[in-house]
């Protein structure tokens, strides 16, 4: 089978190498790819946008399934334009996608599935959660415990365009639940928790993801399925808009159970470079049965795994260019998984491009055991300016 990888960050690179495994594999590519993903396949210099270019390299390259790794090219409608022309895609189309790309659409699916989210109140005061509906690269959710920050949360929000989403604020411990979905079937993937904020102790602005960490205690992904995921993919499917990929929820476990913070419609990074490394079964064949409207499992092992990114200097302000980074085959060496996620060659050497670099991911039997594999393959990785937490599944890794 050959395989069309949509997207350039570290999921992306995380779903490429999962894919290479698959016996089933006969050639992989990548729109338009990175330097990591250029090492397992092909990859093509185009926008992940860009419908009609990815359905000419289709064509050419006779790709028999598509895999859409971002957000953006399924809520712009990607996955439609190449089914509509016979290709088979493991994304969701525009309507079920709208499940990210508007928290207002997605509360009122919910609403009609009867499955719990935060309440918005009739007049913003803190604390609250201030959020931007549409797409904002997971730095559109800004937390105010004071009226100062309400104010900045309201501004920053607004600067995204589109309207402002305001709830009210929950305590309790977060979690990233994924299950795969084809129209009203729904298969439990895992559950992991992502750490948003740049600086140590959750400081700082929001990220796309300073890093992650699989599993977390305490949570019963089974059970959230059959709460929140199954409910809102046959609401879809009742709407007429099936949802075929993966749905994660991004959930707040409170003392009052648990309530659905955000939708997305695809695997989260860097969830997925953690996720992803504990599947056991064939990710290609789990990505074209669902394409067909078939599920099958996905068993994930029984071990751990720990997810560190490697930012630029000043992210998430802005990315880093052409800054040489050093120390990856050494990480990859000593056992590291390496994903790209914002790098270049310039000629032989590789290079910095984008805000996040690099996302680091260890192995273990337990999360302290991988936690410490990451932070010894990050620890080889240099190039100016890199920052990094140095917290990531700390707290998790002492239970």
């Amino acid at each position: 089978m050959n395989v069309l990888v949509v997207g350039s960050g570290g999921r992306e690179h995380a779903l490429a190498w999962k894919l290479a495994q698959s016996p089933g594999l006969d050639e992989l590519h990548a729109a338009p790819g990175n330097p990591g993903i250029a090492s397992l396949g092909s990859c093509h210099p185009l926008r992940a946008e860009d419908s009609e270019g990815l359905l000419d390299l289709c064509r050419s390259a006779e790709i028999d399934l598509v895999v859409v790794g971002p957000e953006q090219p399924l809520v712009a409608g990607v996955a439609d334009d190449l089914r509509h022309a016979g290709i088979a895609v493991f994304g969701p189309g525009r309507e079920a996608a709208a499940i990210e790309g508007s928290k207002l659409f997605a509360k009122d699916v919910m609403a009609a599935a009867d499955v719990p989210f935060p309440s918005s109140p009739a007049v913003a005061r803190p604390p609250c959660v201030v959020k931007a509906d549409g797409l904002a690269a997971g730095k559109g959710v800004f937390m105010c415990r004071t009226a100062a920050e309400l104010d900045a949360g309201l501004r920053a929000a607004a600067a995204f365009g589109g309207r402002t989403v305001i709830e009210e604020w929950l305590e309790g411990d977060e979690a990233s639940v994924f299950a795969l979905v084809a129209g009203e079937d729904v298969v439990p993937l895992a559950a992991a928790r992502d750490h948003k904020r740049i600086g140590d102790g959750d400081t700082g602005p929001n990220t796309g993801g300073m890093g992650a960490f699989t599993p977390v205690a305490g949570v019963d992904v089974d059970a959230l399925v059959d709460a929140v995921h199954r409910p809102v993919a046959a609401e879809l499917a009742r709407r007429g808009s099936p949802f075929v990929g993966v749905l994660f929820a991004g959930l707040m476990v409170t003392a009052d159970g648990p309530r659905v913070l955000e939708f997305n419609c695809r695997l989260g990074d860097p969830e997925a470079q953690a996720i992803l490394p504990l599947v056991e079964g064939d990710l290609l064949d789990a990505c074209a049965s669902a394409a067909r409207g078939e599920l099958v499992e996905l068993p994930v092992a029984s071990r751990a795994a720990v997810t560190v990114v490697l930012a630029g200097g000043t992210y998430p302000e802005t990315g880093d260019s052409g800054t040489p980074i050093e120390g990856v085959a050494a990480a990859e060496e000593e056992g590291s998984l390496v994903f790209h996620a914002g790098t270049a060659r310039r000629g032989d050497r590789l290079v910095t491009n984008g805000g996040r670099i690099l996302g680091v991911t260890g192995l273990g039997d337990d999360l302290a055991a991988a936690r410490r594999a990451a932070y010894d393959g990050a620890a080889l990785i240099s190039f100016d300016g890199m920052r990094r937490r140095t917290d990531i599944a700390q707290e998790a890794a002492r239970v």
